[in-house]
């Protein structure tokens, strides 16, 4: 077994009733080894019920500032006011990371954060880390806030230790390297684990070409890497109709995932699964 460390993660737990059971069967099988939630979606309250009530399942909190699809959106926990800027003229989130930067102020999208954070616990979830929907919470005016609020929570925020290693960050144009070490900085001085990569789904394959996830772990040979994957269950009424174009993405990484072949290749990797529970709790423990 070599050093390198896996966490194969779901995204986007939250946004609808078929991501929500993904995850949970995913997570039981062994097939993932961690999630986070989208708590303003409409299916949130779903999947922190089952997390509160099933101690096994690796739930962080994935910190939401955008409701990007075109019909199926969602609105703040908190400020939807113009001068808190978290909404678009038609009430809700706004579609794109950059529009978020432009019109959000800082103090509204971190008292946004806290009541999304809060909710989860509340809900009585042993949350276990935070991470950012689309890389909103990279971009650098609310950035050492999101690597805050985690030292404030004790919950370990995804970084890697530089902007390029971090796959989702298409959103994020024009961020230099050089303002993001400084970020990087403040979570490493807090004794935060950093990844050195995270690698993303290919949300541009095309319907009908097979994925190749083995493929795409073994082009990461860093010690420390994050999955951000999206598996989620196809059923009538759902992801099929939510996203129309891109849906195959999602349900395909469910079908592949749900496949024992996928955990037994896991089992007979060279890397070794985590979930983030466990980073989490070392961290505590290196930090008192």
């Amino acid at each position: 077994m070599s050093s390198q460390r896996v966490v194969v993660h779901v995204d986007d737990v939250g946004m609808c009733h078929g991501a929500n059971v993904a995850f949970a069967e995913l997570s039981r099988s062994g097939a993932v080894s961690a999630g986070s939630v989208m708590v303003p979606c409409p299916w949130s309250s779903e999947v922190l019920e089952w997390a509160a009530g099933d101690p096994g399942l690796d739930l962080g909190v994935h910190l939401t500032l955008n409701a990007e699809q075109d019909h199926y959106r969602w609105a703040p926990l908190t400020d939807r006011s113009e001068a808190a800027g978290m909404v678009d003229a038609d009430g809700y989130m706004w579609r794109r990371v950059a529009a978020v930067r432009e019109h959000a102020h800082p103090d509204a999208v971190e008292g946004e954060w806290r009541a999304q954070i809060d909710r989860a616990l509340a809900a009585g979830v042993d949350v276990t880390h935070l991470d950012a929907h689309m890389g909103s919470s990279l971009a650098p005016e609310f950035c050492a806030r999101y690597v805050a609020l985690g030292v404030e929570y004790r919950l370990p925020v995804l970084l890697t230790a530089t902007l390029s290693a971090y796959g989702p960050n298409k959103h994020l144009a024009g961020v230099s390297e050089e303002v993001f070490a400084e970020f990087v900085a403040q979570a490493t001085s807090a004794g935060m684990p950093v990844f050195d990569r995270v690698l993303e789904t290919d949300f541009s394959r095309a319907r009908g070409t097979e994925p190749d996830y083995p493929a795409m772990l073994a082009s990461a040979d860093d010690e420390l890497v994050y999955c951000a994957f999206h598996p989620c269950r196809p059923g009538p009424g759902e992801i099929e109709e939510i996203e129309p174009d891109q849906h195959h993405v999602r349900t395909d990484e469910y079908r592949v995932f749900s496949d024992p072949q996928w955990t037994s290749w896991l089992e007979s990797a060279e890397f070794e699964v985590i979930g983030m529970r466990g980073l989490r709790d070392a961290w505590r423990s290196e930090s008192t």
